[in-house]
């Protein structure tokens, strides 16, 4: 198997954290993870089984989301020194295999050794209130959740085998890249009403502190982000609710190129989430974490 490290940035994610430590740790191995910490106050990197760095208080220059940024593609850099593969995932983001052609992230990559950069299949995976309790934190959370949605924005490079800059907050990078279809991405934001009004409500005040990108869904409060969830879960009958294809896609339309060797992910999240059908996770996925 590769020699894999995963990192992601955290602040105060005491509901997703341990699911992500638990989940990539299973994947390629707990002292191979590393949470950079970014001044978390609430213990939720305390005592971590993992890697934990500890980042300065801001500000950043030349901004957050730029020296967040020069960060990770420094860190990665230097690790890939001592790693065959870097994954770079936010707190929300799980990297799922399809169970029907691999055992896990290990092995998917271990037999995918001739890709340097990979981007998953993203989807959304959504919460459903009428159908669907909140999170019960003990317990599998894709078990918990039935419809997600193809979000083509989402489907960022985040695996890499070589030294290629990430660009344009992690959509992009300074490589060619596909998007496998056996590699889906499962984004976490919009996967518990109550949690998108907490996580949201905090990246909306960090937002006003100069930190996120300054185009992102950070800049939306709490209660309309909330609003749009209900408005994407809509459907006459849930029953009818066809189970999601990734052959029903044209991925070849996704990843673009910026000029030079510059290459991204092209698709505003919220307009897709209004334009595209809402669609059932299968049945192989609900057992990952």
């Amino acid at each position: 198997m590769p020699r894999v490290v995963a990192l992601t940035m955290a602040r105060d994610e005491a509901d997703l954290l341990p699911r992500w430590v638990d989940y990539y740790g299973r994947q390629v191995g707990v002292e191979n993870l590393i949470v950079l910490d970014d001044n978390s106050a609430d213990g939720s990197t305390d005592d971590l089984p993992c890697m934990r760095l500890r980042l300065p208080p801001g500000p950043w220059q030349p901004s957050w989301a730029q020296a967040r940024l020069d960060l990770v593609n420094g860190l990665s850099r230097g690790l890939l020194a001592c790693y065959e593969v870097v994954v770079f995932v936010d707190i929300d983001e799980f990297l799922v295999p399809d169970p029907a052609h691999y055992d896990g992230l290990a092995d998917y990559l271990g037999k995918n050794r001739d890709r340097d950069v990979i981007a998953p299949l993203a989807v959304n995976v959504l919460h459903k209130p009428s159908l669907e309790p909140t999170l019960d934190p003990t317990q599998p959370l894709l078990a918990q959740r039935h419809f997600v949605k193809f979000a083509p924005g989402m489907c960022k490079p985040l695996v890499k085998r070589k030294p290629a800059d990430w660009l344009a907050s992690f959509h992009g990078i300074a490589a060619p890249f596909e998007i496998d279809p056996r590699l889906w991405m499962m984004h976490l934001k919009y996967c518990d009403v109550s949690l998108l009004m907490k996580v949201s409500a905090g990246r909306h005040a960090r937002h006003r502190e100069g930190r996120g990108h300054p185009r992102s869904a950070w800049a939306l409060g709490s209660n309309e982000l909330a609003s749009q969830l209900s408005s994407w879960v809509q459907t006459p009958d849930e029953q009818r609710v066809q189970e999601f294809d990734p052959s029903e896609l044209d991925l070849s339309t996704v990843v673009r190129r910026k000029g030079g060797r510059r290459f991204r992910s092209h698709g505003p999240q919220l307009s897709a989430m209004e334009r595209n059908p809402l669609r059932r996770l299968p049945e192989r996925f609900r057992t990952a974490f």
